[in-house]
Parts: C-alpha cells; structure tokens; sequence
C-alpha cells in the first residue's frame, strides 16, 4: 500500500516537472532560458517518471515475477543515459546557440564574449 503511494506520488512529480518544462518552453523569451527550462525540467520529471518505472519494476520482482527484474534494469539503463545526454546536449546547443551570435534578452555584458579565443598557434611544417 505505501508503495503504491510512493509509485503514485513519483508519477505525480514527474508530470508536474514536465508541465513546468512546457510553461517554461512556452513563457520565456529567448533560446538560453528555454533551454534552461527544457532540460533541468524534463530531467527531473525523466527522473521521477523512470524512477516510478523501476519502483514498479521493484514490486513486480518482488511478487516472484520475472519480468519486473527486466524492467527495472532496463529502465535503470535508460535513467543512465537521460542523466548523462540531456545536460551534454543542452550545452552543445547553448553553445552553437552562442557561437552563432544569438544573445541573451536582457543581457548586458556577455563575459564570453570578453574572453580571448584560445587558438592552436602551432605551425607543424618544417622549416
């Protein structure tokens, strides 16, 4: 009964960070916080939905059946790999997002931008 509740209360969670990364999609004005939101909301409720997902996984095993231990394990791996791409993504977007020249709203000093570009400045022909 309190795992259920726990299961319940996971898959509630999780809606709402997804529901917040919408509003948020939606609501904010330029790529940088919207990315923002995308990503720090859609993992938490990722996290959340997954992690119901292997409670129930958990509970299946429990109950002597087989298929739950495959579920959990595979939703463990899945929960892995949203954990390690979402964030290294988001960066590669926010940072192609910058290199193309698109500023943030509101933004009055881009300290990137004053930071010099390091450059490989090593000649590899002979001489």
């Amino acid at each position: 009964m309190i795992f259920d509740i726990i299961i319940y209360l996971f898959i509630g969670i999780g809606i709402f960070f997804n529901l917040l990364a919408g509003i948020g999609l939606l609501r904010f004005p330029d790529v940088y916080t919207r990315l923002h939101a995308g990503t720090k909301c859609t993992t938490f409720g990722s996290l959340f939905l997954i992690g119901s997902v292997i409670l129930i996984g958990l509970k299946l095993w429990w109950e002597k059946d087989t298929n739950g231990s495959v579920l959990a394990i595979h939703s463990t791996i899945a929960l892995i790999a949203i954990l390690l791409t979402n964030p290294v993504g988001a960066h590669a977007i926010a940072r192609a997002a910058h290199r193309s020249g698109i500023q943030p709203v509101g933004a009055v000093i881009d300290e990137l931008q004053t930071k010099p570009v390091e450059k490989n400045e090593e000649k590899t022909g002979g001489d």
